[in-house]
């Protein structure tokens, strides 16, 4: 499987991984600062995990490998904090087109 070429993913972000809920609120991992990404800020509407139609306000696109499972915080290049609110892994086996993960933040 080829993966997105680094030389396209031009911003870092730091990506806090969502590990689930406890009694004081949501927990996330150890934060894994300077990932190589490319960070598209335009509207779109997404669905949240839960079903609902969320408008997502940035768009960033990693390598395949990335671990951001919905509801992480992530920090844009411009040091805005924001959460994931959908994952997508998009991969071609056998076919000539890069895999990355998307990740859709509010």
């Amino acid at each position: 499987m080829v993966s997105v070429p680094s030389f396209l993913l031009r911003h870092r972000v730091t990506v806090e991984p969502y590990l689930g809920d406890s009694a004081y609120g949501p927990r996330y991992g150890d934060s894994v600062a300077d990932v190589p990404a490319l960070v598209a800020e335009t509207v779109r509407m997404v669905r949240a995990p839960d079903g609902r139609e969320v408008t997502s306000t940035a768009q960033v696109i990693a390598a395949p490998d990335l671990v951001c499972p919905a509801g992480s915080r992530l920090t844009l290049p411009d040091g805005r904090v924001t959460t994931a609110l959908s994952v997508a892994h998009h991969t071609a086996p056998g076919l000539p087109v890069p895999a990355c993960t998307e990740v859709s933040c509010e």
